[in-house]
């Protein structure tokens, strides 16, 4: 094995444009129209990876340093989950409370499984060892907020008139939302329980096979993807739970067409 598992060199570019140039033409041929948001991501994705590997260069070298990295993350999934979730431009009045309680499903997922795995002592109290972990959590809670707030939202604008009868029948908000749109915000976590039951038979995901380029034997691999999935599923099924919460208790607010 040696001391890097991908070419850093002239190859690496090369590969990069020919497989964000065939995805732009699949966008662009197929009708999606995506061939512009594909670039767009490509580069964005390019540009923050090399500010992030140069920050984590120095980040990893110290817990207090890697604790702030970690905070820095979950301020901006709370961000990207805010807009997604609810449907509201960011810019628009109350964007700061909208951001405040869309990290709450994210804090709420995240913070618990990730101290529950440090506390375990099955992840190392290092830098490098937090930041990934840290970083896989937060970003399963953010998208399980989005997807769930996403999945209301829908869900309202078709199922209005149910919701509305729960109330006119007696049900407080909190219960008529939660009969009638719990289900759909369920769907969510289809994805992460998908991925969970066909580990191994259909896919070997990003844990499993960072560890295997890392150097680790394949039992150290499938360990270390055992405890990701779970702890997804664990982060994942907390942040549905908060986001329907918190629309069914009228804290957190979806764009609703009328």
């Amino acid at each position: 094995m040696g001391s890097s598992v991908v070419d850093l060199g002239p190859r690496l570019a090369v590969a990069l444009v020919a497989l964000t140039a065939l995805a732009a033409v699949a966008g662009r041929l197929s009708g999606l129209g995506q061939e512009r948001p594909v670039v767009v991501a490509a580069l964005r994705a390019t540009v923050q990876l090399a500010a992030v590997s140069a920050v984590l260069l120095v980040v990893v070298r110290s817990l207090a340093l890697s604790a702030l990295f970690v905070l820095l993350m979950v301020s901006v999934a709370a961000v990207t989950a805010a807009g997604r979730a609810t449907g509201l431009a960011l810019r628009s009045a109350g964007a700061p409370r909208r951001v405040g309680t869309a990290a709450v499903p994210v804090l709420v997922g995240a913070v618990p499984v990730v101290a529950l795995v440090l506390a375990s002592g099955t992840v190392p109290l290092r830098g490098e060892a937090v930041i990934p972990i840290a970083g896989i959590l937060v970003g399963g809670a953010m998208t399980a907020t989005s997807l769930a707030g996403r999945r209301l939202r829908e869900e309202l604008a078709a199922r209005r008139g149910e919701v509305e009868a729960a109330l006119a029948l007696g049900l407080l908000q909190r219960d008529a939302v939660r009969e009638v749109l719990r289900p759909a915000a369920a769907t969510a976590l289809v994805p992460p329980l998908d991925q969970t039951r066909t580990v191994g038979l259909v896919t070997l995901p990003g844990a499993f096979v960072g560890v295997l380029l890392g150097g680790g034997s394949p039992l150290e691999a499938g360990a270390a993807q055992l405890l990701v999935l779970v702890g997804l599923l664990a982060v994942q099924v907390t942040a549905v739970w908060a986001v329907v919460e918190l629309v069914g208790r009228g804290r957190l607010l979806l764009d609703v067409p009328c």
